[in-house]
Parts: C-alpha cells; sequence; structure tokens
C-alpha cells in the first residue's frame, strides 16, 4: 500500500508531538532525578568553602603572650632583617615555641595622655596634625584614645578607629587648675586598655605629654610601671619642662619622682624638648614632627614574640621572660626584652 505524503502529513505532525512531549517528560523526570543531587553537591562545595575559609583564617588565642624586643649592634643601632629562627624565649627558664613572630608594629593601640596645664596646652593644641599622622602611618584596625588631664583626667576619646574623633579631641581643654596629676591620668588610660577585648597581637603604646610636675595624684609611679608591665603597655614621655633659677642661672626644674622612669621601665622613650633659649623666648615655637618621627622609628625597629603559656605555667603567679638569639655569628649582638614578665592571674 502506497500513502501519498499529504496523508502523512497528519500523522507526521502527531508523532512529532508527541515526540516532543515525550522528550519534555523524559527531561523533567531527568532533572527531578538529579536536583536532589546537584543540590546536595553544591551544599557540600559551599561546605567546603566554608570550612576553607574558617579554617584559612588566622585565629588567635587570647592568652597569647606577646612579647616586644629590641636588637642594637655594638653602636647601638638598630638591627632589621632577623627572622622567627634567629629568636630563643625562655618563660620561668624553660624553653618555649612561638607560635607568633612579626617585625615591626603595624597594628596599634595608641593612646595620647595630654597635660591641660598652661603652656603645655597651647603646644599640644600646635601638634595635632604631628600627633595624628603618626597614627596614620599604622595598619587600618589599628585604635586611638585622647586623654587630657589637669588636676583630674578626662578621657575625651574612648579608643576608637576614628581619626576624625581624635583630631577633634586635640583642640578640646579642660579648665584650668593649679594642681596636675599626670600618674592618675596614666591610670586612666592603663584602665581604658584593660577594657574589653583587644588582639593579643596590636602593639600597646602610650604617649604622655606633660611638664613633668605631679602635684596631685594618688597613685604611684611604681603602681603605673606595673600595671603597664601587665598589660604590655609601653609609655612613650614627651617631656616640655619649665625651668627656674638654680645657682644664678636657669635649669630644667625636675620632673616628679618616677617620670622618666615610666618610659624606662615599660620598653618605651624618653624625649626632653627645648632648651634654656626657647624658654626665655616667649615667642619660641615647637617641633614635635621630629619626636613622633623617632617614636615610629622605635616602634619599627622592634620585633614581636609571641607563645602560648604550657599547663604547667598556668600554675605559676608572676612570669619572668627571657630572650636570646640563637646563632652564634649573632651573639654580639644585644636584645632586649621590652616586657620582662606577666602574670596569668591578672
Amino acid at each position: 500500500m502506497i500513502l501519498d505524503s499529504e496523508a502523512l502529513t497528519p500523522y507526521r505532525i502527531s508523532n512529532s508531538l508527541v515526540g516532543f512531549v515525550l522528550r519534555r517528560f523524559s527531561f523533567l523526570i531527568l532533572l527531578l532525578f538529579i536536583s536532589p543531587l546537584f543540590n546536595a553537591s553544591q551544599t557540600h562545595v559551599f561546605a567546603q568553602d566554608e570550612e576553607i575559609s574558617t579554617d584559612d583564617v588566622l585565629r588567635v588565642r587570647t592568652d597569647l603572650v606577646t612579647v616586644p624586643a629590641s636588637v642594637t649592634d655594638s653602636q647601638g643601632r638598630r638591627v632589621s632583617g632577623l627572622m622567627q629562627s634567629d629568636f630563643a624565649v625562655r618563660d620561668n627558664g624553660q624553653s618555649v615555641a612561638l607560635s607568633y613572630f612579626t617585625a615591626g608594629a603595624d597594628h596599634v593601640a595608641l593612646a595620647f595622655a595630654l597635660d591641660a596645664s598652661g603652656s603645655v596646652r597651647e603646644i599640644i593644641s600646635q601638634q595635632r596634625d604631628a600627633a595624628l599622622k603618626l597614627f596614620s602611618r599604622f595598619k587600618q584596625g589599628s585604635r586611638v584614645a585622647v586623654l587630657h588631664f589637669g588636676e583630674k583626667a578626662e578621657l575625651s576619646v574612648p579608643f576608637t578607629t576614628d581619626t576624625a574623633r581624635a583630631e577633634l579631641a586635640f583642640t578640646s581643654r579642660l579648665p584650668l587648675s593649679r594642681r596636675t596629676a599626670i600618674f592618675d591620668a596614666a591610670a586612666t588610660i592603663l584602665r581604658a586598655f584593660a577594657v574589653g577585648k583587644s588582639d593579643p597581637t596590636e602593639r600597646r603604646i602610650m604617649i604622655l605629654v606633660s611638664d613633668g610636675l605631679d602635684t596631685a595624684s594618688v597613685t604611684r609611679a611604681s603602681t603605673i610601671i606595673r600595671e603597664a608591665r601587665a598589660l604590655n603597655v609601653s609609655i612613650y614621655i614627651i617631656h616640655l619642662p619649665l625651668y627656674a633659677p638654680r645657682d644664678g642661672r636657669l635649669a630644667v626644674r625636675p620632673p616628679a619622682k618616677g617620670f622618666r622612669d615610666l618610659a624606662e621601665k615599660t620598653g618605651g622613650s624618653y624625649f626632653l624638648v627645648g632648651d634654656i633659649k626657647s624658654a626665655l623666648d616667649p615667642q619660641a615655637t615647637f617641633d614635635l614632627a621630629p619626636v613622633f618621627l623617632a617614636i615610629e622609628e622605635d616602634l619599627r625597629g622592634q620585633y614581636v614574640l609571641g607563645y602560648y603559656p604550657d599547663d604547667a605555667a598556668r600554675s605559676t603567679d608572676t612570669h619572668r621572660i627571657e630572650i636570646s638569639l640563637t646563632q652564634r655569628s649573632k651573639r654580639k649582638l644585644r636584645v632586649r626584652a621590652l616586657r620582662e614578665e606577666y602574670n596569668l592571674k591578672q
């Protein structure tokens, strides 16, 4: 039997339609079958991604003990380029394995304690840009705080990452007072460091700008030094001295007992600014930019070592830290731990 093409046309159309429907139906069946597999695979991939991102993030335990250190040669010059393997650390005489190492101080918590008395406050106000330029040199996420003090201390700006807030704080003023409480102000700053959780790897710095005459504090310098060491805070002092007649000539008025020790015993530095000529000149101007640059260079030239105390170490209150260099070729270098002790129970 012969069928003409016209007779086949409806059949072909019908057959094509059925085939199309069957193909679409088969595709839907296949899609329904593989969708759970695809979703499971996709979920697994996402889970893997989440796992990787979690594992790749450097997590620092809060019990990490960090020790800033400086290394100098026989001429007193800072030595750079050392590696973690160049250092050996002992905790109460026992060797410890280093878990953290960095050269320099890119991440800081920087607190300014500013004397609000008389001529000192005018100098500080003029040095606002130089001071904040120092802070801007450190990595994003660094923190800054500003405190003014006379007889009482006022934390104008608690720790923040907002430089604009700190900038405004430099021009704020406390009422003039006849008395000054330097050590009480330093104690207030230390309490600000102690509040809340912070990154144990950040370098903690206090910059204290004052004429050095403490006439009102109830806190002793020895207490500040002990607490600063416990909190791993280094104090840098910028001394804007007052002058008084002595033996027929002008001489710097001696600062309060322990004032300079705040810097020298916490791993910071002491800077005396000005001279007799500037003291006699009412139009004299001060430029603290070189001082702030010296502080930055001092911090950049340091190393920060970190380790975790073991269970046996936790049974001891006070821990003494010793740092040495491992290679004999470097034994002529001088290494100084800027944090010599800590207390786990504080």
